[in-house]
């Protein structure tokens, strides 16, 4: 999961402009709809149309690389939003007395000192030692 890092609270990226980067698997709308209409320009070798199908055939592709394009940026839309409710919810944790599945299966139980934010994940801060938040099991007050 890619995390934007304006998402992340206690990053200095969230600060800095960041370069986009793509990689060389990446195409955009813009390089899709050239390479259909190359496609569509050039004839086919045995004298039956365009070379590469019908005008429905890249209709069809271009609905659904959009579509595609569409549930990359829900995904996108959905991951950020999930990160924001963690941290809000890691947030709201601060004084409250928590019980935490430690290593080796032994409860820890105190109040949670302080929230840290490790790459846009919250972790909590119980007797001095950092926990996940799946690893609390009990709150209370």
């Amino acid at each position: 999961m890619t995390i934007p890092s304006n998402m992340m609270i206690g990053s200095l990226k969230s600060i800095q402009p960041e370069a986009e980067t793509r990689q060389n698997s990446d195409l955009d709308m813009e390089q899709f709809l050239y390479i259909i209409a190359n496609a569509m320009s050039m004839p086919s070798f045995d004298g039956q149309g365009s070379g590469g199908g019908s005008e429905t055939d890249y209709i069809g592709q271009m609905v659904q690389f959009g579509m595609l394009n569409a549930v990359n940026d829900l995904n996108d839309t959905m991951q950020t939003s999930m990160l924001m409710n963690q941290q809000q919810q890691a947030l709201s944790l601060v004084g409250k007395q928590v019980t935490i599945a430690g290593k080796e299966d032994q409860l820890v139980k105190g109040a949670v000192e302080k929230v840290r934010f490790d790459e846009g994940y919250a972790t909590l801060m119980v007797n001095g030692k950092l926990y996940q938040m799946n690893d609390v099991i009990e709150v209370s007050q």
